[in-house]
């Protein structure tokens, strides 16, 4: 794809570059501590398998409490109950990889995958499709109009994001400068935000379906939609564990990065390109689940320390992990009454930042 990446993916790491023996009574002479990989092959069995028990959670928990009776609710499960499970799970996953991502390009522990104007594009697009199928109800019938809506709020989301992150770049004039890239999404989630509001007040009809979409839901997944979702993050985990070599150069900045001979306007705009495509997916068939993607390679860096590649996909499990958990809370909390998913993960990603601060300010 890139020369210059496929070289630089090639190479040994940099920090490996200069051999410089220490003496033998030296701290660093001592045999080495366990093998990173292991550490993270580990910790990701660990997540899988917390997947796993939580899949079979997500398979019992239904509107009237936990069935285990599998046998006779097959069709119920078969058709809601397991592929809203797997789709939680994909979602989380593909927030969690687009989180990673954005950290590590921006050098930032607090960027997530809303800050390139995705989040604002999606709800504008979500509004313009509601208002448009209010007014179309009156003339082609609500049946048809309501067929139309469920048909094109998913395409509309996606649209909506992958529109965002472009006027972001375009107002950035590409990816050459990071800081104003970030400035200029939030230049662009503001703009579009208004826009959004102005539509909604123009047509009230569109807020409750605009509150549903903000607040974030996974009771809409079903197999197609896990299929997007699959394919999805079957395109972009390879593509970023790729290219994750980039960012561990850019750990030691843009001066020592250039010097590796990358070209970082280029990747740069591939990541996030990359970012771009898992978060509207993710938001796409979701809504706005927060703190999913910000919160899941802060859990991962506390697990284990490793690189850029084991981290992305680490932090992918992490987030599918999360999700899934609080989708099965949000069906048996207030059982047969459903929470947003999407507000359990504000309240938890929250309380675990709050923990964190915490932390940080008694060390």
């Amino acid at each position: 794809m890139d020369r210059d990446a496929d070289a630089f993916a090639a190479s040994p790491s940099p920090a490996l570059a200069v051999n410089v023996q220490p003496p033998a009574d030296h701290p660093a002479a001592a045999p080495p501590a366990p093998s990173q990989p292991l550490g993270a092959v580990a910790w990701g069995a660990v997540l899988l398998g917390l997947a796993g028990l939580l899949a079979l959670a997500g398979l019992a928990a239904g509107s009237e409490g936990w069935s285990w009776r599998w046998a006779t609710d097959w069709d119920l499960i078969a058709a809601i109950r397991a592929p809203r499970t797997l789709g939680a799970w994909l979602t989380g996953a593909l927030l969690g990889l687009a989180g990673a991502i954005a950290q590590g390009l921006f050098r930032n522990p607090l960027a997530d995958p809303y800050l390139l104007g995705s989040a604002a594009g999606a709800s504008l697009g979500v509004v313009l499709v509601l208002a448009a199928g209010g007014a179309l109800g009156q003339f082609i019938g609500l049946a048809t109009a309501g067929w139309l809506l469920r048909l094109g709020l998913v395409g509309a989301a996606f649209a909506g994001a992958l529109l965002g992150v472009t006027l972001t770049l375009a107002l950035a004039r590409g990816t050459g400068r990071p800081l104003l890239l970030l400035l200029a999404g939030v230049v662009v989630g503001i703009l579009m935000g208004a826009v959004s509001e102005l539509v909604t007040l123009v047509s009230p009809e569109a807020l409750r379906g605009r509150q549903v979409f903000m607040l974030g839901s996974t009771s809409f997944l079903g197999w197609a939609s896990c299929a997007v979702l699959v394919a999805v993050l079957a395109l972009a985990a390879p593509l970023a564990w790729r290219f994750a070599r980039v960012l561990d150069a850019l750990v030691l900045g843009e001066a020592a990065a250039t010097s590796l001979g990358l070209q970082l306007p280029r990747l740069r705009l591939l990541l996030v390109a990359l970012m771009a495509l898992a978060t509207g997916t993710a938001v796409a068939q979701a809504g706005l689940v927060a703190f999913v993607g910000l919160v899941a390679p802060h859990i991962v860096r506390r697990l284990v320390v490793v690189t850029h590649g084991p981290l992305l996909l680490l932090s992918a499990a992490s987030g599918g992990a999360l999700l899934l958990a609080a989708d099965v809370a949000a069906r048996s909390i207030l059982a047969p009454q459903e929470l947003p998913v999407g507000l359990l993960t504000a309240v938890l990603g929250g309380c675990y930042l709050l923990l964190m601060l915490r932390r940080g300010l008694r060390g």
